[in-house]
């Protein structure tokens, strides 16, 4: 790991759990004044609490993505505590997937999805734009997904919300003219993370493997019941089910670079992982 981490402050949204608190404890473990976002403030200032315990700065925020003034309170908190921000990491998300006939009992969830996953980026985005160009540079880190790559059955709200992501992430780099790098993280499948419980409708997630869904299930059974082997193993070359830990590592490594390399997209999968193309 280069020393790109040391004293950059750092947003994360989403830091109570899941990506988003293994993000924030790696950046204050590596050197980086973390600011925690979530809208569950005792879980954002439990991890704000870890790092601080650990050695690193930390301080955290009760903050709802989808409130723009929460958002502007959050930055104005972070810029009185560190003097700076440098890198929003946009991570909170949810996954509701589910198919349009389930329409009834989703629409409040793909509601929730549309506030979150893109309002809340936008506003994300805005609270800390004007500082970034201020300061005469920055980075903003947003947290894509596979499913934002083409049209899947069962993903249409979810996978709709990552497309406007990517699209709205580029179309940010080029007017932010080199002044705020823009970096877009979609990862595939991981199954050990807190998004699986903002499912809707569990069916949803089978078309995304497709023709590879026999295969699927059959090394999942394997993972199940504890004879994985390789497909377990982040040294094999046949390491089929990503750990939450190595996304955390992508969003670290892609903030762990001079001010003059931006890495623009980044997926991140397991080796063996065959079952999403």
């Amino acid at each position: 790991m280069a020393d790109n981490l040391t004293g950059k402050s750092v947003i994360v949204t989403g830091a109570g759990n899941g990506f988003g608190k293994l993000t924030a404890q790696k950046l204050g473990a590596a050197g980086a004044r973390v600011t925690c976002l979530d809208v569950n403030g005792p879980a954002a200032e439990a991890v704000a609490a870890d790092i601080r315990s650990a050695g690193g700065q930390a301080l955290a925020f009760a903050a709802d993505v989808t409130s723009i003034d929460d958002m502007r309170r959050a930055v104005a908190g972070t810029l009185a505590a560190f003097g700076s921000v440098d890198v929003l990491v946009n991570n909170a998300g949810i996954m509701p997937l589910a198919f349009l006939a389930d329409h009834a009992t989703a629409l409040p969830a793909w509601e929730r999805c549309i506030d979150i996953n893109l309002k809340g980026m936008i506003n994300g985005t805005i609270a800390v734009h004007d500082q970034m160009l201020a300061q005469g540079r920055g980075h903003i880190v947003n947290l894509s997904s596979i499913y934002g790559n083409r049209p899947t059955a069962g993903a249409a709200v979810y996978g709709a919300t990552k497309a406007a992501v990517d699209y709205f992430s580029h179309a940010l780099r080029q007017e932010a003219r080199g002044k705020i790098k823009v970096t877009v993280i979609k990862p595939t499948g991981v199954i050990a993370t807190g998004l699986g419980d903002t499912v809707v409708n569990k069916a949803a997630g089978a078309p995304i493997v497709g023709h590879n869904m026999a295969d699927f299930y059959a090394d999942y059974g394997r993972l199940a019941g504890g004879e994985a082997g390789d497909l377990i193993d982040p040294d094999a070359i046949g390491y089929g089910f990503l750990a939450p830990e190595h996304i955390a590592d992508a969003i670290i490594h892609v903030i762990d670079q001079p001010w003059g390399v931006s890495i623009s997209d980044v997926t991140v999968r397991a080796s063996g992982d065959h079952y999403i193309n």
